[in-house]
């Protein structure tokens, strides 16, 4: 059983202390949220797993006397002209040099990630997270929880405006968490948890989908109301699902959950026909996982061959790509 907290300490660096030319490295992976989106706005808890099989690595070196760089897959220059998709990049990086006292250093910094972008997946968090863990190893320093947080959200602020926080937490814990207000725990994992993640191949909106269930509330407050308090109550009892290993009921909550995310409008034909095709080739559940309106569906396997199957008939369903990642007891 992990006993680590959230963000466990141990996982942000090596800080090993690189000197000039000698680059550090920083690790995060991807995350889902289980149960609890859109719930999560109003108040109600939030369940959700790392999703270790998806990672982003964030390299630095310092560079005296010259202007500080950015490489990545989306842009490659100087960080004065990137441009305003960056902007979460920069912000994290300015986050990280201020928290570990070399607001003024002038550096390079490389960025790989295998997380894909507006799929709710946390890739903003992801790479900031690793940014933030590289320039605290090159300067042999460990950020701690809050002080790693700190600098995420900063970044996380400019990449959603007004985060909840679920997606910096997650992405720098080794095992799943349970979110509300702010706060999170450290779920223990009873049993090896197994999931696909399909991509549906359309951008999510979660700006888009929580104005959507905003303006629903306003018009039909009891549709919305009621579905966040089943929401938060299946969130609640998955948290002892995965605590004690249930797959099968766990599975169960699930399918609850994507129907309760679909009455409030933010489901997509794409999404529903991904979970349809999971439950046909023998998924214990499946649902959409975050905002919405697009992004990437989260289906629940019994074993490592039915996961092959699965992600075979989501592919087949129209996934143009899928992920097999799982969380473990250890």
């Amino acid at each position: 059983m992990h006993n680590s907290s959230p963000t466990d300490p141990s996982a942000t660096s090596n800080a090993r202390g690189a000197g000039l030319g000698n680059p550090a490295e920083g690790h995060a992976h991807a995350k889902a949220i289980l149960f609890g989106e859109h719930a999560v706005v109003y108040g109600a808890p939030a369940l959700a797993v790392p999703l270790h099989g998806l990672g982003a690595q964030a390299d630095i070196r310092l560079t005296p006397g010259r202007e500080t760089r950015i490489d990545s897959q989306l842009f490659s220059g100087t960080a004065q002209a990137a441009p305003p998709q960056m902007g979460p990049v920069v912000a994290g990086l300015c986050a990280a040099l201020e928290a570990t006292g070399d607001e003024t250093a002038e550096v390079q910094v490389g960025i790989r990630s295998a997380i894909p972008h507006s799929r709710g997946l946390g890739s903003s968090a992801a790479v900031a997270t690793a940014i933030a863990r590289a320039v605290a190893d090159l300067r042999g320093k460990v950020l701690d929880r809050d002080a790693l947080h700190a600098v995420v959200a900063r970044a996380e602020s400019v990449a959603h405006g007004r985060p909840s926080g679920i997606d910096a937490w997650t992405v720098a814990s080794q095992v799943p968490i349970r979110f509300q207000s702010g706060r999170a725990a450290a779920i223990d994992v009873g049993r090896r948890l197994i999931f696909v993640v399909a991509d549906s191949g359309l951008q999510g909106s979660t700006a888009e989908a929580v104005a959507g269930v905003r303006e629903l509330r306003a018009a039909q407050p009891k549709i919305v109301e009621t579905a966040i308090s089943h929401l938060a109550e299946l969130t609640e009892h998955a948290v002892d699902d995965v605590r004690s290993g249930d797959r099968a009921t766990l599975g169960s909550r699930m399918l609850d959950a994507h129907k309760l995310l679909r009455s409030i409008g933010v489901s997509s034909p794409a999404l529903d026909a991904l979970v349809e095709a999971a439950l046909g080739a023998g998924a214990h559940g499946a649902k959409l996982t975050g905002g919405g309106l697009g992004g990437c569906v989260l289906a629940l396997a019994d074993s490592d061959e039915q996961a092959e199957r699965l992600a075979l008939a989501l592919r087949t369903a129209g996934a143009p790509r899928t992920w097999t990642t799982e969380v473990s007891t250890t």
